[in-house]
């Protein structure tokens, strides 16, 4: 099994961040997405599971044909190549899926990572790098072609097959590649669509400052609404005369002199 490389860790608390300034945290933000995009729908990650799908194809070429040997088998011999198939069909078969599915079970993982990071922050000019349009049409296609070949094994064998002609065993066989070929393909077209709509969501979409910003209060720490009304608001602004004239102290009123 090829080494897996070890996936980064989920961004750290509020409470706990420790980045002096908004681009070194963009610059954190954009390495760890870089590989994280990479492991997703990168080209190693695509030719691991066509391996893996490979490798499952091929067990139960050899299953199939073991059980051909053993449905026509007329001697002790023809018995034991069938059962011997099988064993190796099977030594073949149950490890790709497991390391498929592990893979599958791996994808999630980095896909919550990538929910996780781009929820950040957001950076046009370094974000632009990690859509890799190319990469995701490359896997629809293929997982396009893989799945019509694969549903066109799983209904023309057994439609085409003839009694007394074709065995069970044989349209088994061309059935199971068949489903290999099908279950690789969704695969393929979920991760595909799931990194489009990742995407769509997080690097194009629309909101105002990440969770990562941080809100800068007015220096003299008073609150924004002790500051002077905007111009055309409707609100007047006491002039300098008034506010002084309105601060001094009033003249005192002489009373009236009593009649004489």
């Amino acid at each position: 099994m090829p080494r897996r490389a070890p996936l980064p860790p989920p961004p750290p608390p509020v409470e706990i961040r420790s980045w002096p300034d908004r681009e070194a945290m963009l610059a954190d933000r954009a390495v760890v997405l870089g590989e994280l995009v990479k492991m997703h729908v990168g080209p190693g990650r695509l030719g691991l599971l066509w391996m893996w799908a490979a490798l499952a194809a091929t067990g139960w070429s050899v299953v199939g044909s073991g059980l051909v040997f053993i449905e026509q088998g007329s001697d002790f011999f023809s018995g034991i190549a069938g059962v011997f198939s099988l064993v190796v069909g099977a030594a073949a078969l149950i490890p790709a899926v497991v390391f498929a599915c592990l893979g599958i079970s791996r994808d999630r993982e980095v896909r919550s990572l990538l929910d996780a990071w781009g929820a950040l922050d957001r950076d046009p000019e370094r974000d632009r790098r990690l859509r890799m349009p190319g990469m995701s049409l490359t896997w629809l296609l293929l997982s396009f072609v893989l799945g019509a070949v694969g549903l066109a094994l799983c209904v023309i064998g057994p439609a085409s097959a003839r009694p007394g002609r074709e065995t069970y065993g044989l349209v088994a066989l061309v059935m199971g590649v068949g489903m290999v070929a099908w279950l690789t393909a969704l695969v393929g077209g979920v991760t595909a669509l799931a990194h489009r709509r990742w995407v769509v969501r997080v690097l194009r979409g629309s909101g105002g400052t990440g969770a990562g910003a941080v809100p800068v209060s007015p220096a003299d720490g008073r609150s924004a609404s002790s500051g002077p009304p905007p111009p055309g608001s409707g609100t007047r602004s006491p002039s300098p005369d008034r506010s002084a004239s309105s601060g001094a102290a009033a003249p005192p009123v002489r009373p009236p002199n009593p009649a004489s």
